[in-house]
């Protein structure tokens, strides 16, 4: 009999690297298919597909360890079978190492040829949480670095080129943690005693943030949207960092904002509840469906005042000339500081995407920043943390532009489970 939970998850992994597609999407996708999964499958399932994803650099240094054959040369299901079965051995105590190797070796009889189940049996019997140990023991730090923590060596080299080497591995090691979920309380429709009632009465563990008082860190908490209060429109999914760049633009009620690359709407929707659903939001993307998003939001929460648009901010628009009391950029970017969400960036992305991606952030801040009134305030920020993208875009933006003022500028590396954010104000004067 071979173990469903595993297969499935086998194939998600297969189908990424085929594909390469998003874990989450495929995912979804194969539980679709599965209609008899159990929710305790499905989360046994994400733990494996979000485990092998993060630490797949890692695993694969130790599978290098033990097989004669090269990892190039190693049939994509048979390597996905090998990298399941150490994920299981190192990183899940409450799986006997018996039963990953056992049910790997099963899957390996289905998915390879004859000799298939004798090479995942020789070399997952020989796996040990000590070979996750001996990693600390390689002298090159940029190597070690990198196979410790499951990091390309080009984001390291990176790293390493802007920042002292302890703080880079500090980085390294945040970004391969679970991160929390962390939600906005809606300001709107519940205020904060009556809101954390109703977590209470939903057995949900919460903690409420120091940095800011609308948002809660759960603990223990699975399938958030389909949750009563949820639906509601009582809160909203949103990291801490990610919500400051709303709170620094400091929107006030009346005021006309553009929010240039809105979607999904976290930060439009945590704008509109500042200005208290009072004023106008406009709420710009490139791709319609994007913007559909923003609008299911919104309408979720009971906000009125965002009018989304499909626009693509790279483009000047005339009519749009200083048009707007305050801008919000949340520019496209890597991604480097949200890894720890999503851990398929680290595969997904290469060295030469930094230029190419810092093109967009630069065409996209020349040209917004036209439409802001004098006086005018605007946010720039990225979920990344290489100075390309950040520092630097900024630093030659207003080399170039005299007639724009920084007043503040946050440089939030990944830390307590929190993403890793950059943010930069900016004022027209």
């Amino acid at each position: 009999m071979i173990d469903k939970t595993r297969e499935t998850a086998l194939k998600v992994l297969y189908r990424i690297d085929k594909e390469k597609a998003y874990s989450n999407i495929v995912l979804n996708q194969e539980i679709k298919k599965n209609k008899e999964l159990t929710q305790l499958d499905i989360s046994f399932i994400s733990e494996l597909i979000y485990g092998v994803t993060n630490w797949k650099l890692t695993i694969d240094t130790i599978i290098e360890k033990y097989s004669k054959i090269k990892l190039k040369k190693i049939s994509d299901w048979i390597l996905n079978i090998l990298r399941l079965g150490i994920y299981q051995i190192i990183w899940l105590d409450k799986v006997p190492k018996s039963a990953a190797v056992n049910e790997s070796v099963n899957l390996a009889k289905r998915y390879g040829h004859s000799a298939s189940s004798n090479f995942v049996n020789a070399i997952l019997r020989k796996v040990t949480k000590q070979d996750l140990e001996e990693l600390q023991n390689i002298k090159n730090p940029i190597e070690r670095i990198s196979k410790m923590y499951s990091m390309p060596i080009w984001i390291v080299e990176k790293l390493l080129n802007q920042r002292d080497i302890n703080i880079v591995e500090n980085i390294c090691q945040e970004l391969t943690k679970r991160p929390k979920v962390i939600i906005r309380r809606n300001n709107l429709k519940v205020g904060k005693e009556e809101f954390e009632k109703l977590l209470q009465e939903n057995k949900i563990e919460f903690q409420n943030s120091k940095i800011n008082s609308l948002f809660y860190i759960l603990e223990g908490i699975k399938n958030i949207e389909n949750l009563k209060i949820f639906e509601q429109g009582y809160f909203t999914v949103q990291d801490i960092s990610a919500g400051l760049a709303a709170k620094y633009l400091d929107p006030k009620p009346g005021e006309k904002i553009l929010d240039a690359c809105s979607a999904p709407g976290g930060k439009t929707t945590y704008l509109a509840e500042l200005m208290e659903n009072k004023g106008k939001i406009e709420a710009w993307d490139i791709y319609i469906n994007r913007t559909n998003l923003v609008k299911e939001n919104a309408k979720r929460l009971g906000i009125t005042i965002i009018d989304e648009k499909q626009k693509d901010a790279t483009i000047y628009y005339e009519e749009y000339i200083e048009k707007f009391d305050k801008i919000l950029l949340d520019v496209p970017c890597l991604g480097i500081g949200v890894i720890k969400r999503k851990p398929d960036i680290k595969w997904q992305k290469e060295l030469k995407d930094v230029e190419e991606i810092t093109k967009i952030q630069k065409k996209i801040l020349e040209t917004c920043t036209k439409y802001l009134k004098p006086g005018g305030i605007l946010i720039y920020s990225t979920c990344s943390i290489l100075k390309e993208e950040n520092e630097e875009t900024i630093e030659k933006f207003l080399k170039e532009n005299d007639n724009f003022k920084l007043e503040k500028m946050l440089d939030i590396l990944p830390q307590n489970r929190q993403d890793g954010f950059f943010i930069a104000k900016i004022k027209k004067t």
